[in-house]
């Protein structure tokens, strides 16, 4: 297993390249080795199967140029977090030793979604302490990050990434998931509007997008505060 710079921690494959795949793709064009942890295989979703989506997100690696994917093979609708899970994800975190970590947003109608999130962010924690009890070094990530597109409620983004050069491709890699997305008007943290689904994706990144001036974007939400040096040179005009 290869060490990443920045890990991408979702409850099911497909949920990152809806929600970071462009920041993720941006971020390897800059240089960073990126990685990718599926926690579950798909397996009890209404559309496909596990050997279905494991092609599909093996396909859409490849178009993102992803260094490391892997599956935790934690249960489908199951994931909760319990001592067992939390082990899982602390030896992948240690093993890869990312320095910035994207998770699901705390909140979310799917429960595998809000679940993934708090156990993955103490997971993170636990991961950084020397005498807990799980394979690898000890690794705690510097930073964690929620990815945030799709929210409904009034939380406005800690800051948005412009995603414009890479957004077709994270296209390309959404394309890939045929099993679940071809046909469909929702999915995930999506709500139906009545457009079909990989319209609605292009509509919601021009919103995000278009908060800071740009194309296309996606939006993400930290805990902290963060921090600016140049308030002269900052991003983004009032008027």
């Amino acid at each position: 297993m290869e060490t990443v710079d920045l890990l991408a921690i979702a409850a099911h494959r497909d949920d990152v390249e809806l929600t970071c795949a462009g920041t993720l793709m941006k971020m390897q064009r800059a240089g960073y080795r990126v990685g990718i942890v599926d926690l579950t295989a798909g397996e009890t979703g209404t559309l496909g199967n596990a050997e279905t989506r494991a092609r599909e997100a093996a396909n859409a690696a490849e178009v993102m140029k992803t260094t490391e994917r892997v599956n935790a093979g934690l249960p489908d609708a199951g994931i909760f977090n319990t001592e067992d899970a939390r082990k899982i994800v602390i030896e992948l975190v240690r093993h890869m030793r990312p320095k910035t970590v994207i998770l699901p947003f705390p909140a979310g109608r799917h429960p595998d979604h809000r679940i993934a999130s708090e156990l993955c962010r103490d997971a993170c924690y636990l991961a950084g302490l020397t005498n807990y009890d799980a394979e690898g070094e000890a690794h705690r990530p510097d930073k964690v990050l929620y990815a945030q597109a799709y929210r409904e409620d009034p939380v406005k983004p800690t800051f948005v990434v412009d995603i414009s050069d890479e957004f077709e491709t994270k296209m390309e890699a959404i394309h890939c998931y045929g099993s679940q997305f071809d046909g469909a008007t929702a999915a995930g943290e999506l709500f139906p509007t009545g457009e079909d689904l990989y319209e609605l994706v292009r509509i919601q990144n021009a919103h995000y997008g278009s908060l800071i001036r740009v194309a296309y974007g996606e939006p993400f939400y930290t805990l902290e505060t963060v921090k600016v040096d140049d308030v002269v040179a900052m991003g983004v005009t009032t008027f």
